[in-house]
Order: C-alpha cells, then structure tokens, then sequence
C-alpha cells in the first residue's frame, strides 16, 4: 500500500538543523499521522508521497517550506495582558518562556518573551524553527486504511 490521501502513516524520521539533530523519532515509536489532514508540512507530505513501508527519502526544506522565514518584529505588548483574575501573572513573565496566546481574530501563537520591562514585555512569535533549513531522513515503517472513527477524530468527516 502506497502513501495517499487519508491514509494513517507511521515514519521513523531523523531532523537535522544546522549539522546538529533537533529532533527525531524514538525506537519503536514512529511519528504517526493521517495523511493529508493538515498535520505536518505540505512539503514532508509531497516528500512521501506514493512511498510504501521500507521506503527511504531524504529531503530539505528551506524555510519558506518549514516554518516561515525569521521575522526581525520584536512585539511590545502592555504587561496588563497578562493578568489572570486581575493579578498579574509574574510566574510565566520571565526570557526565554513561550507563553501560548492568540491574537485579535482568534489566531493561536506561542511568544517567546525576549525581555521583560516596567509596563510592557517584548514578545518575539518566531517559531523556534523559523529562518532555519529542515533536512529530513524517513523511512516509511507503516501505511493502512483508516477507520472512519479514527478520520472523524481527526477532523474528517463525521457524516455516517
């Protein structure tokens, strides 16, 4: 069975950043996922594409295919944001924690607090892969049928 469209895929992968392995699936415990639902990044999905189990490829994304390119913003919001049940929330607001939030039309993001001052904190919404390029080694390890009970729990359709 070929890598398709819903399809419930097992890979063993290998991330490597800047020479140095930023992540990769652990003995016996694959990355598994439906194919085509929006789990992973369009271009790691076209990568596999029509492979079958004991497949291997290696491929690189640049950073407009991975998590988007760094943007140099350093965003000041007032620290009054960062009130929960009107007391100001000092345990998350130090640098270098990711604090998730969303924005003024619903959208989620993590921030990272790059520096926190008197009456506001700089927050940076990189993603922590941003600006980097993303080498990848996968072997496919598994490809099956879904269920309909496992596609509706994905976001799929639910209609019987």
């Amino acid at each position: 069975m070929k890598v398709a469209q819903n399809k419930f895929v097992s890979v063993d992968y290998k991330l490597t950043v800047d020479g140095q392995i930023a992540d990769q699936s652990s003995e016996g415990h694959p990355l598994e996922f439906i194919f085509g639902t929006g789990m992973l990044l369009p271009k790691f999905e076209a990568a596999i594409l029509g492979k079958e189990v004991g497949d291997k490829v290696s491929f690189t994304l640049e950073p407009k295919d991975g998590y988007g390119e760094l943007i140099e913003e350093i965003v000041d919001l007032p620290k009054n944001i960062f009130m929960i049940d009107g007391k100001l929330a000092e345990e998350m607001l130090f640098v270098g924690n990711q604090i998730p939030m969303s924005d003024n039309q619903g959208n989620r993001m993590l921030g990272t607090v790059r520096e926190v001052g008197d009456e506001h904190v700089k927050m940076d919404f990189n993603h922590p892969m941003a600006g980097k390029t993303l080498n990848f080694d996968v072997t496919i390890v598994g490809v099956r049928d879904v269920t309909p009970e496992a596609l509706a729990a994905k976001g799929g359709c639910s209609c019987h």
